[in-house]
């Protein structure tokens, strides 16, 4: 980074790599406990590369962090009567805390039915309807795990986030909507903004606490920011390089929702792109299917916070 940059860097992947060892080694105390082991399947259907990519990045960490992994793999034909026999198998698996599927699913599998049918208990992705009601009324449940990432690392920041004003660009049912739940229960005042919020660059500024997720290229500019406010940036947008022979080649570059250069001129503390919220994801994933692994044995989980 530039000296001339005055925002503090939250490094995401920092943050990321000592959660996993708090996981690993609370996973460890409670095996030794009780003897259970907590457990991590994940489905893929078809042979997408991203996909395939990401599950086999969950199975290997899993494993790392000394948790039982399964990677269940179907056919691109899978039908979704099949793929819901694969989730009913899970669900009755003692030796499995946590279930994902991965998505996207082929266009004949209803993605909605499929992640119904998953046990709440053991949705660790946090995407089931019995976990996003008992997040909005204030329940225990599992939480979505990029937002929940998003709160860490403001906590860790800033300590208590109470009283302060939280903007929330995106009001999608994975990022944008449990990450207003999860401000509100920390006692943040939030507005949620989207495509058509009007003034939507006024509105932005109010925020000491602006998280972008709306899925757009540095879409947030500079002179949207409050001074000194902290930013999270949850975006990642693949973009020509800026360097033309290379873009001509069709190289791309990795960036965010928030023009990342503008804003730490202005902010307090900001999220790269990449190396911030993106390494949250999968170390929240093994948190959150710690703490079904210890709902399973009837014990509390112990506190992950750093």
């Amino acid at each position: 980074m530039s000296d001339s940059v005055p925002a503090r860097i939250i490094d995401g992947k920092a943050f990321a790599s000592g959660l996993v060892d708090r996981v690993a080694a609370a996973a460890e105390r409670l095996r030794g406990k009780t003897g259970v082991r907590p457990g991590l399947a994940a489905v893929i259907v078809g042979d997408d590369p991203a996909s395939r990519i990401y599950v086999k990045s969950k199975g290997e960490r899993a494993e790392a962090a000394g948790f039982h992994s399964e990677t269940v793999r179907l056919p691109e034909e899978t039908t979704q009567a099949e793929l819901l026999a694969v989730v009913e198998r899970l669900n009755g698996d003692r030796a499995i805390h946590g279930i994902l599927v991965q998505l996207p699913l082929p266009p004949q599998i209803g993605a909605d039915a499929v992640l119904a049918a998953i046990d709440p208990d053991k949705d660790v992705d946090g995407f089931h309807v019995v976990n996003a009601g008992r997040l909005a009324t204030g329940g225990r449940g599992l939480v979505p795990c990029t937002p929940l990432g998003c709160l860490m690392l403001l906590k860790h920041e800033l300590g208590d986030l109470s009283g302060l004003e939280a903007v929330v660009v995106g009001r999608s049912n994975i990022v944008g909507k449990p990450m207003v739940q999860l401000l509100l229960g920390e006692s943040c005042t939030v507005t949620v903004a989207h495509s058509r919020t009007r003034d939507l660059p006024e509105v932005c500024r109010r925020a000491d606490i602006l998280v972008a997720a709306v899925g757009r290229p540095e879409m947030v500019r500079g002179d949207w920011i409050k001074p000194g406010a902290t930013v999270i940036d949850v975006g990642i947008n693949r973009v020509p390089s800026k360097e033309p022979a290379r873009a001509a080649e069709g190289k791309t570059r990795v960036v965010g929702d928030v023009a990342f250069d503008e804003a730490a001129a202005v902010a307090g503390a900001i999220t790269p792109v990449p190396g911030g919220v993106g390494p949250m994801t999968i170390a929240v994933l093994l948190a959150n299917t710690y703490a079904a692994a210890c709902a399973a044995a009837g014990v509390e989980a112990e506190p992950l916070d750093a």
